[in-house]
């Protein structure tokens, strides 16, 4: 039976074999020349204890993960300041009335990841609902951004997570859509 949980300091040393096995296969599959390196055990326990991971587990295994974080986390990355450029211009309907997204009521959200084998089975949209009952606490809103080739996620995020497209960038010669689900 798989079960949702949030990550705990137990769970790095797992998922940092996993970051480090799939970070880099995730990418070569869109573009052979892509190169990333997986999260280091220390940012894993920083994302655990003042963020949010949650996880799907088949027993004790990870089958699959999702990771959240306060824009701080990543902010010195010239990629997620080029998103954090990008709130002041995003408004979002709720009821009657637009809300405009701050860094202060949104977080970044992703990556995610989930074992080829499990794959097809609602494990994303779990994950998804999992992490937005979790954040919701702090924040309203998930951002995430998505290459305009990685089809396959793009019809992940906006069939299976209802995420909506809110803007589109270029980044270092490639296009990405600025996606935003409220939680």
């Amino acid at each position: 039976m798989i079960i949702y949980r949030l990550a705990t300091l137990t769970d790095v040393a797992q998922l940092h074999e996993l970051e480090t096995l799939h970070v880099n296969a995730e990418l070569s599959s869109y573009d052979p020349s892509l190169q990333a390196q997986g999260l280091s055990r220390g940012q894993l326990e920083s994302l655990i204890e003042q963020h949010w991971i949650m996880l799907a587990l088949n027993e004790q295994t990870i089958i699959g993960y999702v990771i959240a974080a306060k824009w701080s986390f990543f902010a010195k990355q010239s990629l997620y300041q080029k998103m954090i450029a990008l709130l002041p211009n995003i408004n979002i309907s709720q009821g009657q009335f637009p809300v405009k997204v701050t860094i202060a009521n949104s977080c970044q959200y992703g990556p995610i990841w989930i074992d080829q084998q499990y794959r097809g089975q609602g494990i994303f949209a779990k994950l998804v609902d999992g992490l937005a009952s979790k954040v919701k606490i702090n924040v309203r809103f998930l951002v995430a951004y998505i290459a305009e080739d990685n089809e396959r996620s793009f019809k992940a995020h906006t069939q299976y997570a209802d995420m909506q497209v809110v803007d589109y960038f270029s980044f270092q010669q490639r296009d990405f859509y600025l996606l935003i689900k409220a939680v």
